[in-house]
């Protein structure tokens, strides 16, 4: 049975990613700082769809435990997705360093740590398949969020590199820009329905982008062609705008 590793399970996208691959007959290893929350999940995982399911405690910005978080895993995951991220508050990190930290090293530092460690196992192994989801934040900086967007531009770009280096590995690399999401981390942003999707549909499509090698997905398709725009208005006109 093939199994898939979590990493920040217990975000809203990665709880509906965690249920997508589990309905499909994966097992699932739950990586999350608070265990304790993700374990409701584990319970349900395991009744509900009847695959083995484990948790394990795992600290993005803890980068000295990742490797022997790797190590200690029972079973080497097929497919190892990285769901966690931290949008914080760009005005509040502009003045507050450790604010303007925290972002930098969840969103972008954290996933690097992690991910260089499974990639190299995958890469000794000739396998595997690494999902990253990243941000369209990252494709252009807005005066409202460029802190956390220039972390998930650098988080973009490491992806794209990653997926250079280890196509010649054979293995996979996914990058998801989701858009708008209805989690927890946007419960307090005003959003526009018509360009917001859900965990469930991040989920639908992580998992058609691994079984077809997908290498750049958008969860809404419109997106790309949003951002087209956006990354092509003049830098002139674009830094007058307030967005």
């Amino acid at each position: 049975m093939a199994t898939v590793l979590i990493l920040g399970a217990a975000s809203d996208m990665a709880v509906a990613i965690a249920r997508k691959f589990a309905s499909q007959g994966f097992g699932i290893q739950l990586a999350a700082r608070n265990t304790v929350r993700v374990q409701p999940l584990q319970s349900d995982i395991a009744i509900r769809y009847n695959v083995p399911c484990t948790v394990h405690e795992f600290d993005a910005v803890q980068f000295n435990s990742h490797q022997a978080f790797w190590n200690e895993l029972p079973v080497k995951p097929d497919i190892t997705v990285c769901v966690f991220g931290y949008l914080g508050d760009n005005e509040t990190a502009r003045a507050d360093w450790q604010e303007c930290q925290r972002i930098i090293e969840t969103n972008y530092t954290g996933a690097v740590s992690i991910l260089n460690i499974v990639s190299n196992d995958y890469a000794a192994q000739n396998k595997g398949t690494i999902v990253g989801i990243s941000s369209v934040a990252g494709q252009r900086g807005r005066q409202s969020n460029y802190i956390y967007g220039s972390a998930k531009a650098g988080f973009t770009a490491y992806l794209s590199g990653l997926r250079n280096r280890m196509f010649h590995e054979g293995v996979h690399v996914v990058s998801v820009q989701p858009g708008f999401v209805y989690t927890r981390m946007t419960e307090n942003l005003t959003l526009p329905p018509l360009l917001t999707a859900k965990p469930e549909d991040v989920a639908n499509v992580v998992y058609k982008a691994v079984l077809s090698k997908k290498n750049i997905v958008y969860v809404k398709w419109f997106w790309r062609w949003i951002m087209l725009i956006i990354t092509s208005i003049p830098e002139f006109i674009f830094k007058k705008l307030k967005l």
